[in-house]
């Protein structure tokens, strides 16, 4: 018997909010309640992969503080939270490339 996962408040009110903020006009209700819906999945399914990373690198890291522990030469071995440091700067990174390319887009478009 499969169990009925059930939604934050706040998410579904974060949904919503956002759902009413790209509402086009002519939309019903009914197609921004779907869209809100559609951004609800999105976000759940957003926070399970952030939890199976989260587990997977605790793994690693207890299975490194394991190895360290039972090794007997000394060696410098990088932590994972360097990792999720450089992937986050990478993220940001690429938001900011996206950004400013939308921005001349709309620039350049409004010109023409």
């Amino acid at each position: 018997m499969a169990k009925k996962h059930k939604v934050s408040d706040q998410v579904v009110e974060e949904a919503m909010q956002v759902a009413k903020a790209t509402q086009r006009p002519g939309q019903t209700k009914e197609q921004t309640k779907l869209i809100a819906q559609g951004i609800q999945k999105g976000i759940e399914e957003y926070k399970k992969r952030h939890k199976e990373k989260a587990r997977a690198l605790d793994k690693q890291k207890r299975k490194l503080q394991q190895t360290q522990a039972s090794a007997t030469t000394t060696e410098v071995v990088t932590p994972a939270p360097e990792v999720i440091v450089q992937q986050s700067k990478l993220a940001w990174g690429l938001l900011v490339v996206s950004w400013i390319g939308f921005a001349a887009y709309l620039v350049l478009s409004a010109s023409a």
